[in-house]
Formats: C-alpha cells, sequence, structure tokens
C-alpha cells in the first residue's frame, strides 16, 4: 500500500513541467495536492481533469507566492480544508536573466522574492501545522545553476543557491519533531521551454551532459517521491542532484 494515500501535499508551480509531473505522481500514489499556480488557468483545468479518478485527488490554487500574505493564505485554506499538510514542494520558480553589472534592482528583487523568499513564506506557514502533527516532508527545488553559476543568471542562481542554506537550516531546526527538509537540484528536462530550443541549441545542451540526454520530468518527480515518502525518516539537509551528471561538469 502506498504511504501517500491521506497525505496532504502542497506543490508550487504545480501545474505545468516539472510541478506538474510532481503532482501526478503524488496523486496517483493517493495523496491529495494542493497545486499553486501563478496565472495559467487553462494549464490547471487541464491538469485537474487529467487526474480525475486517480487514487489520489487535486485542487488548483491561484497565488503570487512572492507574497508572504498570499503563501499564509494559501496554506490556510488547505488547513481548513483538509485539516492537515504533510509535505511541501517549493518548486515554482521565475528566470530572471541579465547580467550582475547590467541587473536593474527590480530584476534582482523578482528573483530573490520568488526563487528563495516564497519558499522561506511557505514554510514558516507549513511549519506549525507540521510541528502539532509531529510529521512533515519539505522538499525545496533548486536549480543546476546554483552549483554551476551562469554569466546571465547572478539572480537567480543566487536565490536557488540561498535554498541550500534555508534547507539545511531549518533541517536543524527541527530535525527532532519528524520533520525533514532536503533539495532537489534539477538539470535540463523535457519541458514547454527547451522543447522551444532551436535543434542547435538543444543538440549543444544535450552534449553537455554525461548521460546524452535531457531528464523526463517523472524522472525528478520520482527523486522528491522518495524525500516525501515516510521510509525516507533518515534522510534532511540533503542536496540530491537530478541532473544526468551534468554539475560534474567537463
Amino acid at each position: 500500500m502506498s504511504c501517500f494515500i491521506g497525505r496532504v501535499s502542497i506543490v508550487t508551480g504545480g501545474t505545468r513541467g516539472i510541478g506538474a509531473a510532481i503532482t501526478e505522481r503524488l496523486v496517483r500514489e493517493g495523496a491529495h495536492v494542493a497545486a499553486i499556480y501563478a496565472s495559467n488557468s487553462a494549464a490547471a483545468d487541464d491538469l485537474a481533469s487529467r487526474l480525475s479518478g486517480e487514487a489520489g485527488s487535486v485542487s488548483t490554487h491561484q497565488a503570487d507566492i512572492g507574497d508572504a500574505d498570499a503563501c499564509r493564505g494559501v496554506v490556510a485554506a488547505v488547513v481548513d480544508a483538509h485539516g492537515r499538510i504533510d509535505h511541501l514542494v517549493s518548486n515554482a520558480g521565475l528566470l530572471v536573466e541579465n547580467r550582475a553589472r547590467s541587473m536593474t534592482l527590480e530584476e534582482w528583487d523578482s528573483a530573490i522574492r520568488v526563487n528563495l523568499s516564497a519558499s522561506f513564506y511557505l514554510t514558516q506557514a507549513v511549519l506549525g501545522p507540521m510541528l502539532d502533527q509531529g510529521f512533515g516532508r519539505i522538499v525545496y527545488v533548486s536549480s543546476v545553476t546554483a552549483l554551476m553559476g551562469s554569466p546571465v543568471e547572478a539572480g537567480y542562481g543566487a536565490a536557488k543557491a540561498g535554498l541550500f542554506g534555508l534547507s539545511r537550516s531549518v533541517a536543524r531546526e527541527v530535525a527532532r519533531r519528524g520533520i525533514t527538509v532536503n533539495t532537489v537540484v534539477p538539470g535540463v528536462f523535457e519541458t514547454d521551454m527547451t522543447n522551444s530550443m532551436t535543434p542547435e541549441s538543444q543538440d549543444a545542451i544535450r552534449k553537455m551532459i554525461p548521460l546524452g540526454r535531457r531528464g523526463d520530468p517523472a524522472e525528478l518527480a520520482h527523486a522528491v517521491a522518495f524525500l516525501l515518502d515516510e521510509r525516507a525518516a533518515y534522510v534532511t539537509g540533503s542536496v540530491v542532484a537530478v541532473d544526468g551528471g551534468l554539475s560534474m561538469g567537463g
């Protein structure tokens, strides 16, 4: 029997790409997933329709996760509806591309707010219910940019690297309270964004990856599901790269 049956999960950016794959995995394993999205209601409706009739269930919630009040509101709504929160997967991200010397303060603030501060806001909000129930799993989704750097992603890379420190600090804070906190680091995956690249760009990226291919979002969802599993209780403060070896360099 799946250990996700009856569990309640929040997945931000949970209706498209990697987030949708995580939502699908958890719903099919029996969890209820509150999938948070920013603006694409069509994608949210399509996901909810596609997952109807599965072992678990899904609800979709539109919110600006870069706003602390909005994060608290979503968490409160989920607790009111389901009485608990077992999992937080902080996956949503905003790619702001610019070189450090020309990045505006607004671009920097946006990158930090959505890619780092949102995870802090959500963590603050879910820790109360998790501590009360004596169980919780928190997974942050970082980026290979945090490990390798990028000349045009200073703000994004800084924010995604900040998740390492956040996760390990919170992991230490709650380690003896039944809550684990970990970070996964995805590399390049088959998403709408990568599929829209030119064949030349796709080929160049593929040659950088030791495994010779982009990842399937279901493969990242599998890594996340492992960290959320009750049986992963001895894994906390970890940074798990799921990138086909890309971050090894070479």
